[in-house]
C-alpha cells in the first residue's frame, strides 16, 4: 500500500498497553518441564510470551493480546522487526491481528484467523470498530471513487480482504469507496467448491509467504481456497496435513483432494491434474500430477507424495 493510499484513509486511534502484563502468580502453575511448543503458532520470545501460555512454559514476562485489524490493503507478516526480513505470511485488510508487543514501530503478535506469529508495521493496524460483513472473492477487486465502473479507481483489494459496508445498487459502499457486488460476498456465504476458488488465482505469481496480494505460495493457496469455502485451515503445508482424512491406498483421486509433497501442497483439479502455486513455474498453474512427481523424482525425491487427504 502506497503512502498516498495510506494517508487517504482516516485511521482509528489504537491504544496499546504501556508494558507487558504480568498475570498474578496465583493464576498459573508449572507442574512439570516447560513444553516444546511450535513458535509459528505460539507467541514465544526469549523475553516475552502470550499470557495464554503462562501455564505451559516459563517466560520472564507475559502479555495479554490486544486485538486490532489490518487497515492496509495487505501487509507482509515478517519473521523479524525489520523491513528486509523474510515474510512468513501475509495479512489483508480487515483481518484481525492480536498485538502482544510494540517496539520501534513494529507490532509483534499473531493473526486471529490462524494464530500465525510474526511482526508487522504498527502503521498497518487500526482499531476494530465493527465486524466485517463482506469478503473480497475476486483475485483483485478495484475500489471505485463512486458507484459506477467508469469512475476513478482509488485502490484495489486482494482476495480475502474483509470489509464492512452497505449495498448501494450494484455496489458495496465501504470507507474507501465502492466495490462491485460481483467482486465480494457476504462473510457467511461460502463457496461449495474450494477448487473453484483456487482456479480464480491461476496465473498469480508465486510469492513466498503470499496469501493472494501480489502473489501466493502453495499453502497460502490452499488456506485461501478452503477459507472462502468455510473451512479454517492452518498456514503451512506440514500443519495442513491434519486436515480431512487420509485417502486409502488404491483409491482414485478426485477434485478437491489435497496432495502433500516434501515441503509442498496442492489441490487436485480432477483425478489426474494438480492445481498448485509453485516455484518451478513461479506461478499458480494446473498441470498433470504425473509431471510433478516426475520432476521430484528427477531431483532425487524417493517419496514424492507424502500424504493424500480428503475433506468430505
Amino acid at each position: 500500500m502506497s503512502s498516498s493510499e495510506a494517508s487517504s484513509r482516516a485511521k482509528s486511534p489504537i491504544r496499546f498497553p504501556a508494558a507487558p502484563a504480568r498475570p498474578p502468580v496465583d493464576r498459573f502453575r508449572l507442574t512439570g518441564p516447560t513444553r516444546a511448543l511450535d513458535p509459528r503458532t505460539n507467541a514465544i520470545r526469549p523475553d516475552l510470551a502470550d499470557a495464554a501460555l503462562a501455564g505451559m512454559l516459563f517466560a520472564p514476562h507475559y502479555a495479554l493480546p490486544h486485538p486490532c485489524r489490518v487497515e492496509a490493503a495487505s501487509v507482509p507478516l515478517s519473521g523479524a522487526a525489520d523491513g528486509s526480513a523474510t515474510a512468513v505470511s501475509q495479512l489483508k485488510q480487515g483481518e484481525g491481528f492480536a498485538v502482544l508487543d510494540v517496539t520501534g514501530g513494529w507490532a509483534w503478535g499473531y493473526g486471529l484467523h490462524d494464530h500465525y506469529v510474526g511482526y508487522l508495521p504498527v502503521a498497518a493496524l487500526g482499531a476494530i470498530e465493527a465486524e466485517a460483513n463482506h469478503v473480497v472473492t475476486a483475485p483483485l477487486a478495484p475500489v471505485f471513487a463512486g458507484p459506477a465502473i467508469k469512475t476513478a479507481v482509488v485502490t484495489s483489494l486482494p482476495i480475502g480482504a474483509r470489509l464492512c459496508g452497505e449495498a448501494e445498487g450494484a455496489f458495496l459502499k465501504v470507507a474507501q469507496g465502492y466495490l462491485h457486488l460481483r467482486h465480494v460476498a457476504a462473510v457467511d456465504e461460502v463457496s461449495p467448491d474450494p477448487v473453484a476458488v483456487a482456479e480464480r488465482l491461476i496465473g498469480a505469481p508465486y510469492l513466498w509467504g503470499g496469501r493472494g496480494a501480489g502473489g501466493i505460495d502453495c499453502s497460502g493457496l490452499v488456506q485461501v481456497a478452503l477459507g472462502l469455502s468455510g473451512i479454517l485451515a492452518p498456514r503451512d503445508s506440514d500443519q495442513q496435513r491434519g486436515l480431512g482424512r487420509e485417502i486409502a491406498e488404491g483409491d482414485a483421486l478426485r477434485r478437491g483432494d489435497i496432495i502433500f509433497f516434501p515441503g509442498h501442497v496442492g489441490l487436485m483439479a480432477d483425478g489426474a491434474r494438480l492445481l498448485h502455486a509453485n516455484a518451478f513455474w513461479m506461478a499458480t498453474v494446473i498441470e498433470p500430477l504425473a509431471d510433478v512427481i516426475a520432476r521430484l523424482e528427477e531431483a532425487g525425491e524417493t517419496r514424492p507424495i507424502v500424504a493424500r487427504r480428503r475433506i468430505d
